[in-house]
């Protein structure tokens, strides 16, 4: 049977859309042939003007607001299971996968600076601020794309608070005086992915058509008809997320919570100027690019940077920026932290329908989903005016395993024992990857007497 199945791989007569097609097929021939996929992802989703951590433990655990000062917190290490509990409210929609959810607090990052956006700083645990490239270093997803190279080494996807930025050089760093690209305008990061795979005529065909599936009908018609019941199941899966390419609607209005009564009506969130638009379809982008193996690092960026930190959610119903936010404003009968809230679900809603699509998909004897780790952070750590005592994540995914999941972790507080940094978070993701490397970023002097190296132990499987 196997042996049938991995000759139909081998003789499907592509054409055109043969690059394009070629990782999945070999996925689909190598689960054929029974061998192990060993592929690691990480995605990471980083959103602008701060997580506040006291909105980050599930329900039923009270934590009291640290202060903004060394031993700013209590001394010891704090690990609550998930299981049975409820989710913060802006968590929620990824309940799911609870069982695959480590929520950490009390990771400090005080070797930023701070301020309204710690720009590359934030991916780099390096000093932070708007600075050139020559002052930029290695962020940690750029040290992930070198461990896991894919086609595309580093896809960087978002939006930018200016309709007229195309690209914006914010918060990745492929090495010192080396930014890296975040694509803000979703048709531009559409063709430079998807029309990358077609060259001259066939690249022409790409660009008129403007749509992957059109392009690549006939090569799609061809491996469909070839493969056996198991891997055609499993192609089905992949087809759906291009479908969902074919289909650029708006789906906000599906979406609940998001306040969005009298909002814009969009026919194209593609060419959206509307910012939840552009950012659903920056995650429609990145969950195709993961999908049909184009990358295996991806970075979204919802505004994060100094020049978009304050961008206005006018999809959610918000006539007022993140800066009005960040300071205490009220608007809509909602709080400030009511706000925070609300647009922080709104990503964890985008979150979740990536998780949908990767958990779709067939890999080894699991799913992708299970082989991608998904980890949310703010580039201006823990407040609108920040100083990084304190920098809250959401990790989704376990790797295989390989990362102690369904938990809360709050560390000690800032020059307790026992304290860590978000630079030890770093070479965790290192580790997680097959790398040895036991430091990261740069040391925190006012940390001296503390071992800064080496990974967070107690998450690791």
């Amino acid at each position: 049977m196997f042996f049938n199945r991995r000759d139909a791989l081998k003789t499907l007569g592509l054409s055109a859309g043969a690059t394009f097609l070629h990782p999945i097929l070999t996925q689909l021939k190598a689960h054929a042939a029974g061998q192990p996929i060993t592929a690691k992802r990480f995605v990471f989703v980083v959103e602008s003007n701060g997580v506040k951590p006291q909105q980050m433990p599930p329900e039923g655990v009270v934590r009291k607001e640290r202060e903004q000062k060394p031993l700013n917190g209590p001394a010891e290490f704090i690990d609550v299971p998930l299981s049975g509990k409820k989710l913060a409210f802006s968590l929620e929609p990824v309940a799911a996968w609870q069982d695959k959810l480590t929520i950490v607090n009390g990771l400090s990052g005080r070797i930023c600076g701070g301020g309204h956006s710690n720009d590359h700083g934030a991916l780099g645990a390096v000093p932070g601020g708007r600075k050139g490239p020559a002052e930029c270093h290695e962020t940690i997803d750029a040290a992930l794309a070198k461990a896991v190279p894919g086609i595309f080494p580093h896809i960087g996807l978002g939006i930018s608070k200016r309709l007229e930025n195309n690209v914006v050089y914010s918060i990745s760093a492929w090495g010192a005086g080396k930014m890296l690209p975040i694509m803000c305008q979703p048709m531009q990061a559409y063709n430079a992915l998807f029309g990358s795979v077609a060259e001259g005529s066939a690249k022409q065909e790409f660009l008129a058509k403007n749509n992957v599936l059109d392009f690549l009908k006939d090569d799609v018609k061809a491996a469909a008809a070839n493969l056996a019941g198991p891997e055609r199941e499993q192609f089905g899966a992949y087809l759906e997320t291009f479908e969902t390419l074919r289909h650029r609607q708006s789906r906000l209005n599906e979406i609940q919570h998001t306040l969005r009564e009298k909002g814009p009506v969009t026919n194209d969130k593609y060419r959206s100027k509307v910012e939840t638009d552009r950012l659903d379809a920056q995650f429609d982008l990145g969950a195709a690019a993961l999908i049909c193996g184009l990358t295996n690092v991806l970075t979204i960026s919802s505004a994060a940077g100094e020049q978009d930190f304050d961008i206005t959610f006018t999809g959610l119903g918000f006539k007022q920026g993140k800066h009005h936010t960040g300071h205490g404003g009220s608007q809509n009968n909602m709080t400030y932290l009511e706000q925070y809230d609300m647009i922080r679900r709104y990503h964890f809603d985008l979150i979740a329908g990536l998780c949908k699509k990767l958990d779709a998909v067939k890999e080894g004897d699991g799913t992708m989903l299970d082989n991608t780790l998904i980890v949310y952070l703010s580039d201006g750590a823990e407040a609108h005016h920040s100083r990084c005592w304190e920098w809250p994540m959401v990790v989704l995914g376990d790797l295989g395993g390989k990362l102690k999941t369904g938990r809360y972790v709050d560390y000690p507080g800032y020059g307790q024992p026992g304290h860590r940094t978000i630079a030890n978070m770093y070479v965790t993701l290192l580790h997680l990857a097959g790398s040895s490397r036991d430091s990261f970023g740069m040391a925190d002097p006012g940390l001296k007497d503390f071992n800064q190296h080496g990974p967070l132990e107690e998450l690791l499987g």
